[in-house]
Order: structure tokens, then C-alpha cells, then sequence
């Protein structure tokens, strides 16, 4: 019995980026799908993961970047949390409290 399956293509990411460049330009992820063969799921990943956002200071992220900063921001707020516990459990109260 024969796979007749296609096994799915492999983009590197210039391409991936150039195809997001083409959407945030004008073109509609439906008109890409068509032109270049490629399923609408992946241009609609390729659209969040590669996505540009400019900051106020000229300084240009990516929505994975921005995911990564979210993701840290969070492990030092815990991490911050739990300095504050430690520092109140181990600092000794005076008897005039």
C-alpha cells in the first residue's frame, strides 16, 4: 500500500518572514495562501510569531519577543514575591511591636 500523503514543506524563517512582510504591506493571508501554495494555518502562526511592533523608542520587537518578556517579567515578580516572604519571616520583630 502506498502513502500518498504529502509530507508537509519546510520554510525557513526568511521566507516565513517575507510572507508576513507581504500581509503587513496589504495582502490578505487568503490571497498568499493561494499565490504561494501555503496553508492558511501556517501564515495565520507565521502572522502572530513574526509580527513587528515599534516602541516609542525606535526599538523593534517581534510578538515572540514580547512573549519572552512577558514570561520573564512574571518568573521575577514571583521570585520577588517570595524575597518579600522570606525577608518577613526571617527578620526578627522587636517586642514593642
Amino acid at each position: 500500500m502506498v502513502d500518498n500523503r504529502k509530507s508537509p514543506r519546510k520554510f525557513d524563517e526568511e521566507f516565513k518572514k517575507s510572507i508576513v512582510k507581504l500581509y503587513e504591506s496589504g495582502k490578505t493571508q487568503n490571497a498568499l495562501a493561494n499565490e504561494y501554495g501555503i496553508a492558511l494555518s501556517s501564515i495565520a502562526r507565521w502572522v502572530k510569531q513574526y509580527s513587528e511592533v515599534k516602541m516609542d523608542d525606535d526599538t523593534i520587537l517581534t510578538t515572540r519577543q514580547i512573549k519572552q518578556l512577558q514570561k520573564r517579567s512574571a518568573q521575577l515578580e514571583e521570585e520577588n514575591l517570595i524575597l518579600k516572604k522570606a525577608i518577613a519571616i526571617f527578620t526578627p520583630r522587636s517586642t514593642n511591636d
